[in-house]
């Protein structure tokens, strides 16, 4: 099999495809050939350094492919099943083993690229519009980096929950993409102070949640957009971390709420990962959910997926195709 490795932190010269023995499947675990694996922020994040990993390591966490052989106390999974995962890291590979209490079925219907496309951002989305912030009719939402991959997914949930969606860009391109997805008005925050657009568009009001994937530099403005009891969901940090803050500043803002969720603490259970798994599919399957990708690569091209995710260019799923 091939690998893409990380024998030290760095920038994007690090990664290198490296050839391995197919490992055989352990109990519980399930060997998978990867048809496409999805790229992340948390990817680069973990090359760099920002995120310690144990080194060398494998970079990707997250993909869709067949079945070829399962492990011993494994059961319901069969070699040639179109599967989905997230959260195993070693995902940009050709092989990888994945424990089967992480695997979801790809229905039929849905090719493994759109489910690797969809797995990670979409039930992010999900979990995002409904139950960190449940979205309901008549709710005003801002969705930083709108026309990004779960930018784009979390406009169509949350259009289709009742909501009032901003979306920010930075491009016309961009826009257009947003506006598709279900943007009711679109701030170019490069031209303009998206909170207080945000809040003149209101009325004053504010907000009722951001769903905020930028971090650092829209932190600040993303609190000051929040109505009364708002929330600012925080899940990501493409423009770096957040400094320390005064949480005083969350009463005088309004007894106002923050939150930093991941996808692993709202998929504890195998009943919680099927119903959000089954609920993205299902939408898909409807035509309620459209998955864009922004482009797909060569294992050996990694490098590249990379770059584009850094350089802020995509407007999709960047997928890499074993």
């Amino acid at each position: 099999m091939r690998a893409i490795v990380v024998p030290q932190p760095g920038g994007r010269e690090v990664l290198s495809v490296a050839e391995m023995d197919t490992p055989t499947p352990g109990p519980g675990g399930v060997l998978v050939r990867v048809e496409a694996a999805g790229v992340n922020f948390i990817d680069v994040y973990q090359r760099s350094g920002a995120y310690k990993m144990p080194l060398p390591g494998r970079l990707g966490l997250e993909g869709a492919g067949v079945v070829e052989a399962i492990g011993s106390e494994v059961s319901g999974i069969a070699p040639g099943a179109r599967v989905a995962w997230t959260s195993v890291p070693g995902s940009y590979a050709s092989h990888v083993v994945v424990p089967a209490d992480k695997l979801v079925t790809v229905p039929e219907g849905i090719d493994t690229k759109t489910a690797a496309a969809a797995i990670l951002q979409g039930m992010t989305a999900q979990f995002l519009c409904t139950s960190t912030y449940a979205l309901k009719e008549g709710d005003a939402c801002i969705v930083h980096a709108a026309a990004g991959g779960v930018g784009q997914l979390l406009c169509q949930m949350a259009d289709q929950a009742g909501a009032f969606v901003f979306g920010t860009v930075s491009t016309r391109e961009k826009a257009q993409l947003a506006r598709e997805a279900g943007a009711d008005e679109v701030i170019f925050y490069r031209d303009v102070d998206f909170s207080a657009e945000a809040r003149r568009l209101t009325n004053g009001a504010g907000v009722h949640v951001v769903y905020d994937s930028v971090g650092k530099d829209t932190f600040d403005r993303s609190l000051a957009s929040l109505a009364r009891r708002g929330m600012l969901v925080l899940y990501g940090q493409s423009s770096g971390a957040v400094p320390p803050f005064d949480p005083q500043r969350l009463n005088a803002a309004g007894s106002i709420f923050l939150t930093r969720p991941t996808l692993g603490d709202y998929t504890r259970t195998r009943e919680e990962l099927d119903a959000r798994a089954a609920d993205v599919f299902s939408r898909i399957a409807q035509g309620k959910l459209r998955i864009r990708i922004h482009a797909e690569v060569a294992l050996a091209d990694a490098a590249e997926a990379h770059r584009m995710l850094e350089g802020r260019e995509t407007t999709g799923k960047v997928l890499i195709i074993p």
